[in-house]
């Protein structure tokens, strides 16, 4: 584990090489929440200040590079409304957990923590979610091939019956929320995953890391397909940039 500095996403975090391309601040927030899981709300003053503040990165893309997947005002709506504000109330609320603490205030601390999860899990969430995505010209919706694809056919019979199942369940999902593509570092297996609303991959089990995550909630997709989630699935797979989630599978299952 080391130390940098990551001018994009946050100011000075930790980097692990269990996040792969990950923004940093990303990778130091979900030991947060597996800590948080484990220890309950043990956070101390000193925990909370070295927790940094996060910004927003940017894409590697254009907001119209996805079209006509995904359109330009609904990328441009996600990443500079939506997502921002994960970031400014994430930051916001870690202001204020330290204030709690240094005044004592138990009651403040507690109620504080269901604004850290959802915003933080938020940042988390979306910074993965860009990376997963890459335009056609950039090689998005390429299978992926060699150790990923092996494995995703091992797991699961075929690409075509992975990519179904998470159609299936991310289009079941109640409300808003999540499905993820994950590699079990304990059992090395790839599994499907979904989770409500902004909550992190990590709650399902500190031994699960993203290799791809899709967002449902309605924002991802309501002013182009409407009420049709399914269809926002189907045609996303045009998008998916296998490249990075097969780097992350082949550095994780190393």
């Amino acid at each position: 584990m080391s130390l940098l500095v990551d001018p994009c996403c946050c100011k000075t975090t930790l980097t692990s090489s269990r996040f792969f391309g990950i923004p940093t601040s990303a990778m130091s927030m979900r030991a947060v929440f597996a800590k948080n899981k484990t220890r309950g709300l043990g956070f101390g003053l000193r925990q909370v200040r070295a927790m940094q503040t996060v910004t927003l990165p940017d894409l590697d893309y254009d907001f119209s590079a996805l079209e006509p997947t995904i359109n330009g005002e609904i990328m441009q709506i996600h990443h500079q409304k939506h997502h921002r504000a994960y970031v400014t109330n994430y930051n916001k609320a870690l202001e204020q957990l330290e204030e709690a603490i240094g005044k004592g205030d138990s009651s403040k601390v507690v109620g504080l923590q269901g604004a850290i999860k959802f915003n933080g899990g938020g940042h988390v969430n979306h910074s993965i979610f860009w990376k997963n995505l890459a335009p056609k010209k950039d090689g998005g919706g390429e299978a992926p091939h060699q150790s990923l694809g092996w494995a995703i056919d091992t797991s699961f019979g075929s690409l075509d019956n992975l990519m179904k199942k998470i159609n299936a369940d991310g289009a079941a999902l109640q409300g808003s929320g999540w499905v993820w593509l994950a590699y079990d570092k304990e059992l090395k297996n790839l599994k499907v995953e979904t989770t409500p609303n902004q909550d992190p991959l990590i709650t399902k089990g500190q031994n699960l890391v993203p290799l791809l995550g899709i967002d449902v909630w309605e924002h991802a997709y309501y002013l182009q397909y409407q009420n049709m989630r399914p269809d926002y699935l189907k045609n996303i797979w045009d998008v998916i940039n296998w490249k990075y989630a097969s780097q992350v599978y082949k550095k994780e299952s190393a």
